[in-house]
């Protein structure tokens, strides 16, 4: 029962976390560094959990993916359908989600780990949140007017590159590609919309590339395994949904008198 309980726990702290731009990963890591407990140091639970994240985050943008998905391949397959506008931006769009995605794909695979390891000082974490803090806070007033047809190659690749200062532990990668997205010029719902698109990918990946481990779990862990899967999905989805509220209404400052308040307790109390 207490090893369900903490699953749980890391289950509740992901789902809320992982759609906010508080950084979920950093959570994580204050949750066991206060715990006293290694429970998370499973990789394979760690990737599970995303999965559950990437299943609530597809189901609220399932109509805009399978419409680009079905564009993408219109475009490929049907010559007729090249000159029409929307499969025309669609495809486009893939493109650009695919670019946006690059820098932080090719830094994690090369360096993720030497990342983590040089920046896992729980001092560090708090000084992460408040520069996340700070990020939110200079760009609570952005509502640019670029929508999804609007974006060009050079946004991708800007945006990427803040999504790539997020594989620094505390940094929140949602934070971090909505900020990026605001400088850019972005209207707040194509900001979002882009900033959950670069996330899908890498999500996605990550589980592919982990299937054969996962098959390999003790049975022992289906349940623990099992619970914090299904919480983490539920709440994800309840997360995203108030956090696409917080957006629309200009509110982003908010988190960073959350952020604020967690970093200053880090540094002067842990």
């Amino acid at each position: 029962m207490i090893e369900i309980i903490k699953y749980l726990i890391f289950g509740l702290v992901q789902g809320i976390t992982e759609p906010l731009p508080i950084s979920s990963s950093g959570h994580l890591v204050l949750v066991r560094y206060l715990f006293n407990t290694n429970a998370f140091d499973d990789l394979n639970f760690e990737i599970l959990l995303n999965f559950a994240s990437f299943l609530a985050i597809f189901f609220l943008f399932r109509k805009d993916i399978f419409k680009l998905i079905s564009s993408f391949f219109q475009y490929i397959f049907k010559k007729e359908e090249r000159k029409k506008p929307e499969i025309k931006d669609n495809f486009k769009y893939c493109w650009l989600i695919v670019l946006g995605c690059l820098p932080a794909g090719i830094l994690g695979v090369l360096f993720k780990d030497h990342i983590e390891s040089a920046l896992s000082n729980v001092k560090i974490l708090g000084i992460a949140f408040l520069f996340t803090a700070l990020m939110l806070f200079l760009v609570r007033k952005l509502n640019g007017n670029k929508k999804d047809k609007d974006l060009t190659v050079l946004d991708a690749i800007l945006i990427g590159l803040f999504q790539m200062v997020a594989l620094i532990p505390g940094i929140s990668r949602s934070g971090a590609v909505l900020v990026g997205c605001l400088v850019r010029n972005l209207d707040r719902e194509t900001a979002l919309k882009y900033a959950f698109m670069l996330y899908l990918p890498v999500s996605i990946g990550s589980f592919l590339l982990s299937v054969t481990d996962l098959l390999e779990v003790s049975s022992t862990l289906y349940l623990p395994y099992g619970v914090g899967f299904v919480v983490t999905t539920i709440m994800t989805y309840l997360a995203s949904l108030w956090f696409f509220d917080i957006v629309k209404k200009g509110k982003l400052w908010k988190f960073s008198i959350y952020l604020v308040i967690l970093g200053l307790f880090i540094l002067f109390f842990v």
